[in-house]
């Protein structure tokens, strides 16, 4: 008998006409701003051949997926995060068998996530060896971090064969019409014909380490608001303390809507921006990805690893003797990587992305 959330989960198997195109069965990350940059691997793989990608992610990734013209069909994996469910991943595998594929990639490191392509049979089944996948992997392919410095890098190198990498990556694109945009704004019950609009994303999963401080968000806020701006607060629920400490410290004049959108919303608010400012976050590769004008600022990441991946964007960094540390919470206690970076730092950087961008 079949899980019927996880019957739920897929579409039926369709036959291809002719039998022209592969398929390919992606097992995607679970970090908003490693999806977006897989959309480089699934670019690259639909300009090398005739191919149907499908995705696997935690069902919190499809609403990107659908932005994404390359992806054939996306599949929420009906997994509780850090849970290793055999029965259910077992019983995915087996409504997954049926779709046929001629290969899967899978993109975390985990070995829980090779677990499905390697119960559904697909015969060539690709990707680095984590967590020591012998066996669940018969494609393993050798990262040299050296070489492949950035996750994106890492991801596209993926759809090419083991004998080389792919020399140009192919930047995210999503797809953001001006009806969505319009329909996403009337929805919230917002305008954007009150001038130009700043969207700023305060918040950051990771931690402490990659929050700029609120304050200083609110100065560069009110520098806009002063010359007629309008000041959008996108992030999650989680973000809520964040964007209310700016919206006081701004006197109410920011519109909030931190933990009251969706991720399909998210992209069309960030695509009818006029610019951005974000932390090293999920939101910050969405803003990249719509190619809106955006300074992101990095604090205990390093920006040589996961960049905005787009020519409108200026990265604030001070790469400090101790930067970058990646922890989630400041080893020294002083964080300084981001109170040292100062809001005249920022909006200088703005006016000057935004000058460049016309």
């Amino acid at each position: 008998m079949v899980d019927p959330d996880i019957a739920n989960s897929t579409s039926a198997a369709t036959a291809l006409p002719g039998g022209g195109a592969r398929r390919i069965l992606v097992v995607g990350p679970s970090w908003v701003g490693d999806m977006v940059m897989a959309q480089s691997l699934f670019k690259s793989l639909a300009c090398t051949q005739s191919i149907e990608i499908d995705v696997l992610v935690p069902p919190g990734g499809v609403p990107l997926l659908k932005r994404m013209p390359e992806v054939h069909s996306a599949i929420a994996a009906p997994f509780q995060h850090g849970r290793l469910q055999l029965r259910r991943r077992y019983l995915l595998a087996k409504e997954l068998a049926k779709r046929c594929y001629n290969q899967a990639i899978v993109l975390p490191n985990s070995w829980k996530s090779a677990l499905v392509p390697y119960w559904a049979g697909i015969p060539i089944r690709t990707g680095y060896l984590g967590e020591q996948r012998w066996g669940l992997l018969n494609d393993i392919r050798k990262l040299d971090k050296s070489i492949a410095v950035k996750t994106v890098q890492r991801f596209t190198d993926l759809a090419w064969s083991s004998n080389g990498t792919g020399s140009e990556v192919m930047p995210p694109k999503l797809t953001s019409s001006s009806s969505s945009r319009a329909r996403t704004i009337r929805d919230l019950a917002i305008s954007a014909s009150d001038g130009p609009v700043l969207v700023v994303c305060p918040g950051a999963e990771f931690g402490p380490t990659k929050r700029w401080p609120s304050e200083y968000f609110a100065t560069v806020a009110q520098t806009k608001i002063q010359k007629g701006w309008q000041v959008w607060l996108v992030g999650s629920p989680n973000d809520r303390n964040i964007a209310a400490d700016i919206n006081r410290i701004c006197q109410g004049q920011c519109v909030d809507l931190t933990g009251k959108t969706d991720l399909d919303q998210v992209v069309d608010l960030l695509a009818a921006a006029t610019c951005v400012v974000s932390n090293d976050s999920g939101l910050m590769h969405i803003a990249a990805a719509v190619d809106r004008p955006l300074v992101a600022i990095f604090g205990s990441t390093d920006p040589k690893h996961t960049p905005p991946l787009s020519a409108y964007s200026e990265i604030a960094y001070l790469e400090l003797e101790c930067s970058p540390c990646f922890k989630r919470q400041c080893p020294l206690k002083h964080l300084n990587c981001l109170k040292q970076l100062t809001p005249d730092r920022i909006t200088t950087s703005l006016e000057q992305i935004l000058e460049r961008t016309g």
